[in-house]
């Protein structure tokens, strides 16, 4: 469309004898050409990085990071990361900087979603010209069954951790410091380090170690088999948020007990994979 219409006003200005009609479509001709160069040397050399894995929930959004490498000293302006057929998000490095972007996808069943390739693209300066590149990564989305379920612990699990506890109780020793997780009691804050000015943090005892909870699928009579993932993800969440050890138990998978955000993925992981062939 740019081309026919620089033709367009080219011919007219010819036909009708016009010098300034000429000069406007040559200056526009030549603005073309320097859009046009501007537009490839606007990705040219740009490096990329990107973590290969996220987790999310079914129904929310599974989100990937990119660090945009910007060694040269000109700014790389309206840059586009495209993951999947509508995520975008646009960003500009700054010369012999880098630069952060996320791209959200929404995910709607629980699984694994894998992207094989993921997209570079701009239009900068006008818009009349776009660049693009296709960066051939895997991209893997762990995606949790949504955690619903008003089902408590049961009964047997959370008597045996409390039994365990009495008997414990007073021999738990301080373990160090862990970061800050909403829903978390107040009572467990560090609350010097706060005053100090630092990060919020939690404070964790060994003690708790050896009161694990164990989750299991069998616990779930009578439940469908996303309605059993979707409640054991909340009981996960729950354990986690009270920083009790917990364990896992469903078909063909067993995690020890154990408690902290690796240990959460693990769990989580392991239910998002149930029934699922795992990435290799």
């Amino acid at each position: 469309m740019l081309a026919a219409l620089l033709v367009a006003m080219l011919i007219a200005s010819l036909n009708y004898n016009s010098n300034l009609g000429l000069a406007f479509a040559f200056l526009m001709v030549g603005l073309a050409l320097v859009a046009m160069h501007h537009c490839h040397r606007n990705l040219l050399a740009l490096s990329v990085d990107a973590n290969a894995e996220t987790d999310a929930f079914a129904g929310g959004e599974a989100c990937f990071d990119f660090v945009l490498r910007n060694e040269s000293p000109l700014e790389r302006s309206d840059i586009q990361v495209r993951c999947g057929s509508e995520a975008l998000s646009i960003t500009s490095v700054s010369g012999n900087a880098y630069g952060r972007v996320t791209v959200c996808i929404p995910v709607s069943r629980r699984g694994v979603s894998r992207f094989k390739q993921f997209e570079l693209r701009t239009d900068h300066p006008f818009g009349w010209f776009r660049a693009w590149t296709y960066v051939q990564a895997t991209l893997t989305a762990y995606v949790a069954p949504a955690p619903r379920g008003e089902r408590p612990i049961p009964a047997a699990a959370a008597a045996m951790g409390q039994a365990l506890r009495a008997q414990t109780r007073g021999d738990e020793d301080f373990a160090g410091l862990r970061a800050y997780q909403p829903g978390v009691s107040l009572k467990h804050m560090a609350w010097k380090v706060l005053a100090r000015g630092g990060e919020p943090m939690l404070r964790a005892y060994s003690g708790l170690a050896a009161n694990p909870e164990w989750l299991e699928w069998s616990s779930l009579e009578g439940l469908e088999t996303e309605a059993r993932l979707s409640q054991l993800c909340r009981w996960v969440l729950n354990s986690e948020a009270a920083l009790r050890p917990y364990g896992l138990r469903i078909p063909g998978t067993e995690i020890a007990p154990a408690c902290g955000p690796v240990h959460r993925c693990a769990c989580l992981r392991a239910l998002a994979c149930y029934g699922i062939e795992a990435p290799r």
